[in-house]
């Protein structure tokens, strides 16, 4: 089984900067996507930024130019260097991966991490 671990996030100022860590283990054979969600009380989960395996990038709107999402395919991590960062931020940010461990297709989520950013 594939699994997504999160880390990174934490309490920062508005203005500020966070980097997300998210690193995969496990049977894989191949990582297609890995993706940034984030989901804010009383809302629904959304896109963050997504990376294919080779390096194409995808961004909401309201994080381009302060966004950047990366992976190492060595390590098996994607990240998400927050910067300039907004209270409209906070929220639970979930790893995705997307692949095929050699035997089956998965689609699997992290347990996410929270970022809070402060007026």
């Amino acid at each position: 089984q594939v699994r997504a671990v999160e880390s990174g996030g934490g309490l920062v100022q508005a203005g500020g900067s966070l980097r997300l860590s998210c690193a995969a283990s496990g049977s894989i054979f191949i990582i297609n996507a890995m993706g940034w969600y984030r989901q804010a009380p009383g809302k629904q989960r959304e896109l963050v930024a997504t990376i294919t395996s080779g390096g194409s990038t995808n961004y909401a709107d309201s994080v381009k130019d302060r966004f950047t999402i990366s992976r190492d395919n060595a390590k098996n991590t994607v990240y998400l260097q927050m910067n300039s960062l907004k209270p409209e931020d906070t929220a639970v940010y979930y790893c995705n991966l997307k692949g095929y461990d050699g035997k089956y297709n998965f689609d699997n989520w992290g347990r996410g991490t929270q970022v809070t950013v402060s007026s």
